[in-house]
């Protein structure tokens, strides 16, 4: 993705779609450069659905769109899969002699979509358009590489792989529940009456309050808070987490912590804008890294020192942790019980999880798990779809 020349790639998509027979305009592909831009799509189907919002506005020119897209983009995406049509032929069997025909011939024909090819763009350039077609192979072949490594476990992956997922965990993004605030704004349709305003308004119609100026109470997303096991039994699983912190840390100011014996707030470091040098700060600041594992220890020290103070009153705590513990599990239990008065919910991400013949049976898990409202593997980045479930989840 870094080196893809994605103004290239969309403005080739664009013309063949514009030589296919749909209407498009620059407007529209440099929309679709700002949406590669910002969401940077992760796997083939995010490429398709990030250029169909871009370029399709009538349902009936969906097909059009599918099949331009499948040529561009040499046939590697299933679109029958993609748009969960079964109706949709076999894109990679067309022949290169349906180009030739206009698409109303096809329609009027009556053959299947597949016999149809939209025509290569001609232009008079430097090899310009080979470029950007291997840009589009560059772009594509990103996309695949990192949906393959989306059911692969952190703890199965290589260092060149984890710098790769590093970039999808930092760009995730956490969604947690809203709660009421105490501001107030104005709002046709709310509930109360606004005094202040509604009376400063009178003064134009000589004091009458013809008009009620109404408002409603704001809401606001509730605090994420997470603690981290970076001792010695979840070494395969903490450095990917790690860039799933920097990522919370980053967009919604999230506070993060880490244990192994002792408990570190890693807030500060994780803020640095550069994952790496995030990275290695907070490796520095956390001495006891892939030590041993003492979570009532930890949880007491964390309730002491944040968790009455306010810092997770209300809020959303994620632990991540095998519950594999040196302590006593009576002492995990008490303090499970008290963080559980304080949060609004507690997520518990347990990588062993996703084994099938897994049995909480580890003290300090077996310990935890009454008071944990959420019990997730994310063991990969496709696993850590019900951690985002789970976070954003209102409590029943």
């Amino acid at each position: 993705m870094t080196h893809t020349d994605v103004a290239s790639v969309t403005t080739v998509f664009g013309d063949r779609l514009h030589r296919a027979g749909l209407a498009t305009t620059p407007e529209r592909s440099a929309r679709f450069a700002q949406i590669l831009d910002l969401v940077r799509p992760a796997a083939v189907a995010d490429l398709y659905w990030a250029a169909r919002v871009a370029f399709v506005i009538d349902r009936a020119d969906v097909d059009l769109f599918d099949r331009v897209f499948a040529e561009v983009f040499r046939g590697m995406v299933d679109v029958g899969d993609v748009t969960r049509n079964p109706n949709v032929a076999d894109l990679q069997s067309a022949t290169s002699k349906g180009a030739d025909r206009p698409p109303q011939h096809a329609a009027e024909s009556g053959r299947s979509s597949a016999d149809h090819q939209p025509p290569v763009p001609t232009r008079a350039t430097d090899g310009g358009d080979d470029a950007a077609e291997a840009n589009c192979e560059g772009l594509l072949a990103a996309a695949s590489s990192d949906e393959l490594l989306r059911d692969k476990a952190f703890g199965a992956c290589t260092p060149e792989e984890l710098v790769m997922l590093g970039g999808l965990l930092a760009r995730l993004r956490l969604v947690p529940p809203r709660r009421p605030s105490r501001r107030t704004r104005q709002h046709a349709h709310g509930s109360d009456v606004h005094w202040r305003s509604t009376l400063r308004a009178a003064r134009r119609t000589g004091g009458d309050p013809v008009e009620l100026v109404r408002r409603r109470q704001r809401s606001k997303p509730r605090r994420v808070v997470l603690l981290a096991d970076v001792s010695a039994s979840m070494e395969d699983y903490s450095r990917a987490y790690l860039y799933l912190l920097h990522g919370a840390v980053r967009s919604l100011r999230a506070e993060a912590f880490v244990f192994s014996t002792r408990l570190t707030r890693l807030t500060r470091p994780l803020a640095e804008v550069n994952p790496n040098v995030a990275l290695a700060r907070a490796t520095r600041t956390a001495a006891d890294w892939s030590g041993g594992t003492r979570i009532g220890e930890a949880l007491r020290v964390f309730n002491d020192r944040w968790a009455r103070r306010g810092l997770t009153r209300g809020a959303v705590v994620v632990i991540v942790s095998d519950g594999w513990d040196a302590g006593e599990p009576a002492l995990v239990a008490r303090e499970m019980e008290r963080l559980s008065r304080l949060a609004y919910r507690i997520v518990w991400v347990n990588p062993r999880r996703q084994s099938s013949s897994f049995q909480p049976r580890a003290g300090g898990m077996a310990a935890a798990l009454p008071f944990i409202d959420a019990f997730v593997s994310g063991h990969s980045l496709a696993a850590l779809d019900d951690v985002l479930a789970a976070i954003s989840q209102p409590t029943m």
